[in-house]
């Protein structure tokens, strides 16, 4: 299980949401099965709907999307 503040707290350089969005592809490809989001991410870009574009981020990787 791969929690998103764990991400946070591995990737200092990340600066935007769409950077977290490819931290989040590169977990999944590392082997990462689920993925849980318990923070909102302290980015301004981060939009309303973070939750559903971070887990579609993730699910897209491990489909082979």
């Amino acid at each position: 299980m791969i929690w998103l503040s764990e991400i946070l707290l591995e990737r200092h350089e990340i600066e935007s949401f769409e950077a977290l969005l490819d931290a989040v592809r590169d977990k999944a490809r590392a082997g990462g099965r689920f993925l849980r989001m318990d923070i909102r991410p302290p980015f301004p870009d981060t939009p309303e709907n973070w939750e559903d574009r971070l887990e579609s981020a993730f699910t897209d990787v491990l489909d082979g999307r």
